[in-house]
């Protein structure tokens, strides 16, 4: 019989409990899933910044060696991955290379933004964006040789992956159709054709680059061929002839400070360092990120390690590869430690926290 005023809960299995227990058991879950939710996407953040470091050397590997050549086995070694973690990422090294050209586009897309095309005419969009394009291509050289180059060899999906942005310049470049009175003397497969033209010019510079001028001065003839066809012989003369922007265009947030800027994608954050990134690792620069000069029992606390004598092996690990520094005396003196990032593990802890997307919460 239940006591007044007090209910009564049922367990899986049939077994009745007392209010302020079912209570108690109801905070306790409550809890465990916060615990186990926060962990998850704790998780999903390190799993991103595993696949920044698998595509930074799919590009190296594919550069050195030529995508025929690539296996998956020197991806892993030289992005310092399982390669279990890969195959949870990536089906294989096709899929790979397409989500490399992918995240290219992307970053494409945000410096295009910055440079506020929207509401100009076509043909400034044309020759503003052509100019960040080609600036974006001689800033990333590697990166440029991959997409244009070496993905040329790749199959079925990167060849999709290719047709897919080749057909959305085309259709930027179809707009000259409806520019002054030549251009709706053309159908859409002339702008295909001079897409096709232009790749093939970038193409044959980026396949001989010990021999290349930079692509910027390919910006003026360029745009020249592209509008010739639309607004005529003279009107491309013009364009031949109009002065560049005076410098390329910097990456978003490149003239203002000297490090990544949230929104803005980044290259491994840990390269060079003999180390592979974990979850619990993540945490603990994240930790010391958001508390410096905390002690070990601190950090472990906002990295959610409750093992005393892990968290000690990770610090000092840390600290051997130069990542922190210890200002307190330690326990030689009797007086605890306190963790600082050093100059480097202030850019990797930030790199971590824009490109896993670290919001300072509590795992």
């Amino acid at each position: 019989m239940t006591p007044r005023g007090v209910t009564a809960a049922v367990r899986p299995g049939g077994r009745r409990v007392h209010s302020d227990r079912a209570g108690a058991v109801g905070v306790g879950s409550a809890l465990a899933q916060r615990r186990v939710g926060g962990q998850a996407r704790a998780g999903s953040r390190v799993a991103g910044i595993q696949r920044s470091r698998i595509l930074a050397a799919t590009v190296a590997v594919v550069d050195e060696r030529g995508y025929a050549d690539t296996r998956v086995a020197a991806i892993v070694a030289r992005s310092r991955v399982s390669r279990r973690t890969f195959y949870e990422l990536f089906a294989n090294r096709e899929e790979c290379l397409a989500a490399v050209l992918a995240d290219a586009v992307a970053r494409l897309e945000i410096e295009l933004a910055e440079v506020g095309l929207a509401g100009l005419g076509w043909r400034e969009r044309l020759r503003r964006g052509l100019w960040v394009v080609l600036s974006f291509l001689d800033r990333e050289p590697v990166l440029a040789r991959v997409c244009v180059v070496h993905a040329l060899a790749g199959g079925a999906t990167v060849a999709a992956r290719r047709k897919e942005i080749l057909a959305r310049l085309a259709a930027v470049v179809d707009e000259g159709r409806f520019e002054g009175g030549r251009g709706d003397r053309h159908a859409g497969l002339t702008a295909e054709g001079l897409v096709g033209a232009a790749f093939m010019i970038v193409y044959a510079r980026l396949a001989t680059p010990n021999e290349r001028e930079p692509l910027c001065e390919l910006w003026g003839e360029l745009l020249g061929l592209i509008v010739m066809p639309y607004l005529g012989a003279a009107a491309a003369r013009h364009e031949r002839a109009r002065p560049a922007p005076s410098a390329p265009p910097a990456a978003p947030g490149d003239s203002d400070v000297d490090g990544p800027v949230e929104g803005r994608p980044v290259d491994d954050p840990l390269c060079g360092l003999d180390m592979r990134l974990t979850y619990r690792t993540a945490r603990v620069l994240e930790g010391v990120r958001r508390q410096p000069g905390g002690s070990n029992r601190q950090v472990a606390e906002l990295a959610g390690i409750t093992d005393p004598g892990q968290v000690s092996k990770l610090l000092r690990r840390l600290e051997r590869l130069g990542l922190l520094e210890n200002g307190g005396g330690g326990h030689a003196q009797g007086e605890p430690n306190a963790w600082c990032l050093t100059s480097r593990g202030r850019l990797v802890a930030e790199s971590i926290r824009v490109h896993g997307g670290f919001d300072g919460e509590a795992a």
